[in-house]
């Protein structure tokens, strides 16, 4: 069949389906509210966004872009905002902040916080955040230059003293975050200040966001236990299972071995 009778013989579907199929190989890009999203679901939205549409095109502009949708000849067509798109709302430049435990270790109150990085879009805004980290004594893993922040978020569980400078602990750059999920958790042993006298009395770990309980094990035989918790209180021990803004991979948690004894394990048991 020759080209002309082929292409006489085809219908306006025939024109809408492989036009649709073409759509579905475009990159439309991270959209900054679903930056941490597994890349599965990425391409599941990715896939519904065309399937609406002929063609699918991302006009960029300096405060962010529209999604236009073109159908075909006579059909209705839309437009769909983009989600926000300023760094500033994407926390860029400044982090979201989530404090998971605190204490007093020789008069001086101590703390673990977790904080979240969004993902940068292009050169200048991986310029800017990672002075900005640096500025904070933060050095983001596998990180040699700005650019390598493009794409990524990045996050830091840190640890401060009285008028010590936070001092990160577990850190991590990542496109995705993996989640975690049934008993799987991740833990590190530290100390609450840079007292080599307080080494391995504080552990710091991720768990599933599902998990009810941790349990952390002390080389003494005792034991201390972490629950989920929402604020704070006078009564709190220092162990806790706390929801971090900005990371829907896992919750975190926090014990605290008594003193004379340090970590020796722990794990999910609820």
């Amino acid at each position: 069949m020759s080209a002309d009778r082929e292409n006489h013989d085809m219908t306006q579907k025939d024109i809408a389906l492989l036009l649709a199929d073409a759509a579905d190989e475009v990159e439309i890009g991270i959209a900054p509210v679903q930056a941490v999203m597994r890349g599965g679901r990425r391409r599941r939205a990715r896939r519904w966004a065309v399937a609406t549409a002929t063609a699918v095109a991302v006009l960029a502009g300096s405060a962010g872009g529209t999604l236009a949708v073109t159908g075909l000849p006579g059909e209705h067509r839309a437009e769909v905002a983009a989600p926000p798109a300023s760094p500033e709302a994407r926390h860029v430049y400044e982090p979201q902040r989530t404090e998971l435990s605190r204490g007093t270790y020789r008069g001086k109150e101590w703390s673990v916080s977790v904080q979240v990085w969004g993902a940068p879009r292009n050169e200048a805004e991986a310029d800017r955040q990672f002075d900005r980290m640096d500025a904070l004594g933060l050095k983001p893993a596998d990180v040699r230059k700005a650019a390598d922040l493009i794409g990524k978020i990045s996050y830091f569980a840190t640890r401060g003293w009285g008028e010590e400078h936070a001092q990160q602990v577990m850190f991590n750059t990542v496109r995705t975050p993996e989640s975690y999920a049934g008993t799987d958790m991740e833990a590190t042993a530290t100390r609450f200040s840079s007292d080599p006298a307080s080494s391995g009395r504080l552990v710091i770990g991720m768990v599933a966001r599902t998990a009810q309980e941790v349990t952390c094990d002390w080389k003494d035989g005792r034991t201390g236990v972490a629950h989920p918790l929402v604020g704070f209180s006078a009564h709190d021990d220092g162990n806790a299972i706390r929801t971090v803004d900005g990371f829907p991979a896992a919750n975190w948690f926090v014990c605290v071995a008594p003193q004379g004894t340090v970590y020796k394990s722990a794990e999910v048991t609820k």
